[in-house]
């Protein structure tokens, strides 16, 4: 059986290969849960929760058990960076600076705006109260226009191959996020996301729904119009696939292989 150790950097890097040239396959967000399966002096060889394996610098995660913070319920931050502070004042120290997507342990103190948390090295610390997600309890439309609305939050982010954060992220990274933090874990990968859900036909896709395409993948917002984390254009951004919007898309219009939905 595989030990467990948790990213306590606020964005660590998945590599191909044990070699800090090596291409990045991922990027995992700070408080993440990995699987160790091997390890050297410098790299460990993981698997995430989603399936998706890689070599991560041994600084970057704790290989050490803290079941004061593995027991309890996670909470995700929802703003784009989230500043966890020495104490419950704007002007004191930060213990670190952590992403969308980041999660933390509530201990149920609040005081000035300010909720204490746990990290996984068992320090505690304060963050603002509007930085973290709230509790999603919508379903039907309501879960829908949700995915959209968090999908909304990364518009004009800078495109980068296997990001997942406000500092770059690519077409799988943002659907991936997106519905991380609506309450659905999806593969990594664009093809993987694909298979693993259910099909649906053009005329019927909804908004919340991902639209795929080769080797890309989109979410769908209504009105034939989708976000996505485009490459070409190293941004995300809204196109069309209405032949007479000024942001249609022709390429990936001819291109389209289904929709996918979870609903």
């Amino acid at each position: 059986m595989s030990s467990k150790a948790i990213v306590v950097k606020g964005t660590a890097i998945l590599k191909h290969s044990p070699k800090m040239d090596s291409e990045i396959a991922d990027e995992v967000i700070f408080g993440m849960e990995v699987d160790i399966l091997e390890e050297t002096a410098e790299w460990m060889y993981v698997n995430t929760p989603y399936n998706y394996k890689g070599y991560i610098e041994k600084n970057d995660v704790l290989p050490k058990n803290n079941s004061a913070w593995r027991n309890n319920e996670k909470e995700y931050i929802l703003a784009a960076f989230a500043d966890v502070l020495s104490s419950p004042n704007y002007s004191s120290d930060c213990i670190i600076t952590i992403p969308r997507g980041a999660s933390v342990v509530l201990t149920g103190e609040r005081q000035d705006k300010c909720l204490e948390v746990i990290l996984p090295k068992g320090e505690k610390g304060w963050i603002r109260e509007e930085a973290l997600l709230k509790p999603n309890q919508k379903s039907g439309r309501d879960l829908r226009q949700a995915i959209v609305d968090t999908a909304m939050l990364y518009l004009g982010t800078q495109y980068r191959i296997g990001g997942k954060t406000p500092m770059g992220i690519d077409c799988s990274g943002l659907t991936a996020m997106t519905y991380l933090l609506n309450g659905f874990m999806l593969p990594r990968a664009s093809e993987d996301q694909m298979n693993c859900l259910k099909k649906a036909g053009r005329k019927e896709s909804k908004p919340g729904d991902l639209l795929f395409f080769p080797s890309h993948v989109a979410i769908y917002i209504g009105e034939d119009k989708f976000i996505h984390a485009n490459g070409m254009d190293a941004v995300v951004k809204i196109n069309s696939l209405n032949k007479d919007s000024k942001l249609y898309c022709k390429n990936l219009d001819e291109k389209y292989i289904c929709t996918g939905t979870v609903f």
